[in-house]
């Protein structure tokens, strides 16, 4: 059966901002800078559940060198579409992160908010190493000041689906990534 693309949802999109195409081979340009950053050390990738589902799959395919997986899931509670950056853990991890070199992993970061707490909270864990990797920034919505090392996209700040991005639980399964036509969340 065909992936899920802008076709399949006429009138959904405003515009497609990155085909599949497009993500994987940024994809692949990112992977190999983490390769080379992490020739010689053991790479623990922490995804974000759920939007990073499909990133953290394309991703770790990518990379050349073996790394070990793990998940969390947090909710960050606020009004409408808008962060508090309050945050609760849902799923913490199943391994010790001590002198781990450890690599987030998420889809997006608009505000910064709930990952500038992740960020804490990983860090008290004494990792070796502890960086970030997101396919999507939107650098206008920043709010807080989270270093990210290594980013796919800079998109604009606009409501955007696809490549495990959603609204109301759809549209995660998009291949293509794109801006949500006002009309479906209005």
């Amino acid at each position: 059966m065909p992936a899920v693309d802008a076709a399949d949802i006429p009138g959904d999109l405003t515009r497609v901002l990155y085909t599949k195409d497009d993500v994987a081979a940024r994809l692949a340009e990112v992977a190999a800078e983490i390769d080379r950053d992490y020739a010689s050390k053991d790479l623990l990738c922490v995804g974000v559940l759920n939007g990073a589902i499909m990133v953290m799959a394309d991703l770790t395919r990518a990379l050349h060198c073996h790394v070990e997986m793990d998940w969390m899931a947090i909710s960050s509670y606020g009004s409408g579409t808008q962060s508090s950056g309050v945050v609760r853990i849902l799923k913490d991890l199943s391994v010790d992160l001590e002198d781990r070199h450890v690599l987030v992993v998420e889809d997006i970061i608009d505000t910064g908010l709930t990952l500038s707490y992740l960020m804490q909270n990983l860090r008290s864990r004494r990792p070796a190493s502890l960086e970030i990797m997101t396919a999507f920034r939107k650098p206008e919505a920043k709010a807080s000041d989270v270093h990210v090392k290594y980013v796919g996209f800079d998109i604009p700040d606009e409501f955007v689906v696809g490549y495990g991005l959603d609204y109301a639980g759809r549209y995660r399964n998009l291949t293509d990534v794109g801006t949500l036509a006002p009309h479906v969340y209005s």
